[in-house]
């Protein structure tokens, strides 16, 4: 066997034969030689970007045509209203802008849909947890007129802020930011409300401090006989974007299906935001919608109402393509996810009832109610 040193010296005898040999190469032979080697070089660096495109476009057209595959098909003749959805109302009805017309013009259309729980803004709460008295002026005597109006209907406070650390706003690992926010739940509780509704965004997926805060509230609720609801995020389509998107964008945008099936056990209501959702048309914004309504549904509870939001609004950003994120779409991914004999106490919610159209109404009354 040759020592480490004599291969050292016929690998330098072998290059220096290399370079002799291509100094005796004709000048053609050289270029062409040359050329061979870009080409080469070309070859690879090709080969390496169509290997990189494949790998990010691949998973997207197949995640669309997963999404599209949801979509397909017929929804289920039974799955329609069940007499359980909602509405979020803006907090013009507590401030005193509305008009008893407008709440006439309110409570027509609420006869002739399914919608049994009305979640009223009545904040936004303080940074503290606290609760201002002094924003919501007319609240009593907008919970008369509308109880009057529309007997059997329930009407609870929509309470939300933004939450730290994302945002500068609540800090929800503090026990007495809990003990306060507990406290506006029962100030809004003592103004003659029919329940809670938590909006509070963005609580990041496995967040202790908003666990325990919907522990402390919901033993208020219970003795008060009235529900406790949360406004939810989207599940994680697929385990462990959530962390994914984190990382890339510091913003919480998804609970583990996990994180959202520790909070569901601890309210009596789920209204799951499926929207804002950056789809781009609106098949596959259904199918979406369909798959986050099969996912909600395994994280559910039974004895726990669960409710899908409906877009009844129109933005065109990043988030929200206004004509792939429609309501009728919604409502016809929710069914297909509900399927046949689905669960009885499951609804759809519409956010929001300032922004909402006749049309929006149309979709909803016409692919859910009839």
């Amino acid at each position: 066997m040759p020592t480490s040193g004599e291969q050292s010296r016929w690998q330098r005898a072998a290059h220096a034969l290399r370079a002799s040999e291509w100094r005796t190469l004709p000048g053609r032979a050289r270029r062409r030689w040359r050329g061979r080697t870009r080409w080469s070089r070309r070859r690879r660096v090709l080969t390496v970007l169509t290997a990189a495109l494949v790998l990010l476009v691949v998973p997207v057209l197949g995640a669309a045509a997963a999404l599209r595959w949801e979509y397909a098909g017929e929804p289920a003749a039974d799955a329609r209203t069940r007499g359980k959805d909602a509405i979020w109302l803006g907090h013009a009805w507590v401030d005193g802008r509305r008009t008893p017309e407008e709440l006439t013009s309110l409570a027509a259309k609420v006869r002739s849909t399914g919608i049994h729980d009305l979640y009223v803004h009545t904040g936004p709460l303080e940074h503290d947890g606290s609760l201002d008295p002094a924003l919501a002026p007319g609240a009593a005597d907008f919970l008369a007129r509308a109880h009057a109006a529309m007997p059997g209907v329930r009407i609870q406070s929509w309470l939300g802020d933004v939450v730290a650390p994302e945002k500068v706003g609540l800090h929800l690992d503090r026990a007495d930011v809990r003990d306060r926010i507990t406290a506006s739940a029962q100030q809004v509780l003592d103004l003659g409300f029919d329940g809670v509704h938590f909006d509070l965004e963005p609580v990041h997926s496995g967040s202790a401090g908003f666990l325990a805060l919907l522990d402390q509230v919901h033993a208020l609720t219970a003795t008060r006989s009235v529900p406790l609801s949360i406004a939810a995020p989207q599940i994680d389509p697929v385990p462990g974007l959530g962390r994914v998107t984190f990382a890339l964008s510091d913003h919480g945008k998804y609970w583990s299906a996990g994180y959202f099936a520790a909070a569901a056990r601890r309210v009596d209501q789920v209204a799951v935001m499926s929207y804002d959702t950056s789809m781009p048309v609106e098949s596959l914004y259904g199918g979406y919608v369909a798959r986050q309504t099969s996912l909600a549904l395994a994280n559910t509870p039974p004895g726990v109402d669960l409710l899908m939001g409906l877009p009844a609004y129109w933005a065109d950003t990043p988030s929200h393509r206004g004509d792939a994120e429609t309501v009728r779409a919604a409502v016809r991914g929710a069914r297909l996810g509900l399927g046949a004999g689905g669960r009885q106490n499951f609804g759809l919610a519409l956010y929001v009832d300032f922004a909402a159209t006749p049309d929006h109404w149309a979709a909803y009354r016409d692919g859910w109610c009839n």
